[in-house]
């Protein structure tokens, strides 16, 4: 085999298996299919331009995350200072109606996961949403966490508590609704 046949198999072996879990990731962070299909593909490209600098080995997954957070980071900045240099008349020719399109694998959630709980989730702030996706919806550990975001063990776990503190004063009359716990009795 050829050195590049190699390097392509090494390559789709150790990216391939994390291409739902970026999808998924890469939905929470854009709500629109069209916009985390392109952070995903734009991704990809990158790890595959930078695959020199992965170290076989190491955790593939956290790598690609940090590609992809790193990416969706990089493109919120732009986006943002172009939206500041348009003037007002361009601003009326642009949609900001997003595209419908369909989705799969999220239909798929939607449908095992209760969407109060998911709404609870969507609002929390950008900070506290990234940990509790990454970890109480994608399983991944602490060090994980702390390696794709590029913050230290303790920050996610202070942000993971005070994550799910929110959502559990918001979700708590809901919870006893359904019956999944039971009424505080005062007294």
């Amino acid at each position: 085999m050829t050195e590049i046949g190699a390097r392509t198999r090494d390559f789709e072996t150790a990216v391939l298996p994390h291409l739902d879990l970026l999808y998924r990731v890469a939905r929470r962070y854009t709500r629109d299919t069209p916009r985390a299909e392109d952070l995903v593909q734009e991704t990809v490209l990158k790890a595959l331009a930078h695959w020199d600098s992965f170290r076989p080995g190491s955790n593939a997954r956290a790598w690609l995350l940090t590609i992809l957070r790193n990416t969706f980071v990089s493109g919120y900045r732009k986006a943002r200072r172009e939206a500041v240099s348009l003037d007002p008349e361009a601003l009326d020719r642009v949609s900001t109606r997003p595209e419908v399109a369909a989705d799969p694998s999220g239909e798929f959630f939607a449908r095992i996961t209760d969407e109060r709980i998911l709404a609870a989730v969507e609002a929390l702030p950008h900070d506290f949403r990234e940990v509790v996706v990454l970890s109480d919806i994608e399983g991944m550990s602490y060090a994980e966490i702390a390696q794709v975001l590029g913050v230290p063990v303790g920050t996610v776990k202070s942000r993971l508590f005070r994550a799910r503190q929110r959502l559990q004063a918001e979700l708590l009359d809901y919870a006893v609704s359904m019956g999944w716990v039971r009424p505080r009795v005062a007294g």
